[in-house]
């Protein structure tokens, strides 16, 4: 792809009232639009308070005007922001009058893209920025400001390098096949090949920390009905989100809260308890119950602490549980029971002691929740999205396969070449046209 030579305009501020509004131009040549709308030539890089001004040299609105020309800009070329009053009216007036200058209306992603294509950000940094405005916990936001900043992009330029030159001692041997391969030639590249191996671990775990930063995790109550599913919900939230009664089958439908658990988001789904149920809309809550149960990340099963006849039930519900999902098993109510609050973990599994009603024990379970979706304090991490993290799983896998084939240097050659071209997704040096149409059209208008 190449970027288009025609000037493009977007208001780069959200839409409704505000203190400023943005208007944002770029293009290969704004020399005639500028002069127009301001009737000057603005210093580069000056902030200088200016009219815009309408066909007739009317003044529409007055502001600050910045210019940046090309290659020092956003997007490698001219660019032009008009900095005026906000509200509705007033910066679509000023779209309107670049339009009839003959700039475009941008596409979403528009000027990302062309900074990505004039090659001043790589494609893990351009989606970043979105990242970065979409981040809704201020460790969500750090690690955003790291990618953009280019720390993932290092690592995976590094791993790259280090396959390059892999792949040279390899290919070099297959160019010369009338040399002796020996075993200190065959332990070198297998050497290199762990090295890279371990390096691509590291950058794995920290890419599957940023994801679960900027994707959350999906968390499912299930259980009897009156386990109080509800009433933890709330706890979790902070707020009274769902029904609370003691009446068995007060919730029927999926209730969905998002929270945050030291900063790290979690989609909470607190579900119908689950029984034979003769009614028919709890049925139907019953069912959607079973449907969310499969989409979960992680399940916290709630039971009663009094167990008696209950524990039976409880026992039939684990049983219908996805055995793949990591769950939780919580006993409920200990305000009743006097028991205190504790995890107890034996057999591989974990079960937590708690009252939703008074909040006692909710932090242990808040503790072992992170722990089970897989979230542990690291520095360093930065954001990832889904297709980071199956490009570096790809190309993990090759690496596998190259690390079995040693000793053929044409299978390992191969492997190494799409571990490689897997790495080289990430950053954009080898992509489809239509997988970046994906990614910048997801963005916002203005950016």
């Amino acid at each position: 792809m190449s970027a288009k030579p025609d000037n493009i305009v977007a208001i780069a501020t959200p839409q409704g009232r505000g203190g400023i509004g943005i208007v944002r131009i770029s293009g290969p040549d704004l020399s005639w639009l500028t002069q127009s709308i301001l009737g000057k030539l603005p210093s580069p890089r000056q902030a200088s308070f200016s009219s815009f001004l309408d066909a007739q040299g009317q003044v529409i609105d007055q502001g600050v005007a910045l210019f940046f020309p090309a290659p020092h800009s956003y997007t490698g070329e001219n660019v032009l922001e008009l900095q005026g009053h906000g509200g509705i009216a007033m910066p679509q007036l000023v779209l309107q009058r670049c339009l009839e200058l003959g700039a475009r209306l941008a596409q979403p992603g528009e000027f990302t893209q062309r900074a990505f294509l004039n090659n001043k950000l790589d494609l893990a940094q351009a989606e970043s920025v979105a990242d970065l405005i979409d981040a809704s916990t201020s460790q969500a936001a750090r690690c955003a400001m790291r990618s953009l900043q280019g720390e993932f992009s290092q690592a995976v330029h590094h791993l790259v390098g280090a396959l390059i030159r892999l792949r040279m001692l390899v290919e070099a041997m297959l160019d010369f096949p009338e040399e002796e391969v020996d075993i200190l030639d065959v332990e070198k590249r297998s050497e290199s090949l762990d090295a890279i191996a371990h390096g691509l671990e590291q950058v794995l775990a920290r890419a599957q920390q940023g994801s679960l930063l900027r994707e959350g995790a999906y968390v499912v109550l299930v259980g009897q009905p009156n386990v109080g599913k509800s009433s933890l919900l709330n706890w979790l939230s902070g707020e009274e989100v769902a029904l609370v009664s003691d009446v068995p089958g007060t919730t029927r439908d999926v209730i969905r809260q998002a929270i945050q658990l030291n900063g790290i988001p979690l989609h909470i789904v607190d579900t119908a308890g689950l029984r034979e149920a003769q009614d028919k809309v709890e049925q139907m809550g019953i069912e959607r119950t079973h449907h969310a149960v499969k989409k979960a990340d992680a399940i916290l099963l709630l039971a009663d602490a009094s167990g008696d006849a209950s524990a039976q039930s409880d026992q039939q519900i684990l049983a219908g549980l996805p055995p793949n999902i990591p769950r939780l098993k919580i006993f409920n109510k200990i305000d009743l029971t006097g028991q205190p609050a504790q995890v107890e973990e034996a057999g591989g599994e974990c079960n937590i002691f708690l009252s939703a009603k008074t909040g006692s024990g909710v932090n242990l379970l808040c503790d072992k929740l992170l722990e089970l979706i897989g979230w542990h304090e690291e520095s360093g991490v930065f954001m990832a999205r889904e297709r980071h993290i199956r490009a570096l799983l790809d190309a993990r896998a090759h690496l596998q396969r190259a690390a079995g084939v040693t000793a053929q240097a044409e299978f390992m050659a191969e492997e190494l070449r799409l571990a490689q071209e897997a790495l080289n997704a990430i950053t954009g040096e080898f992509t489809a046209d239509d997988l970046l149409g994906e990614i910048f059209g997801g963005f916002c208008i203005g950016k």
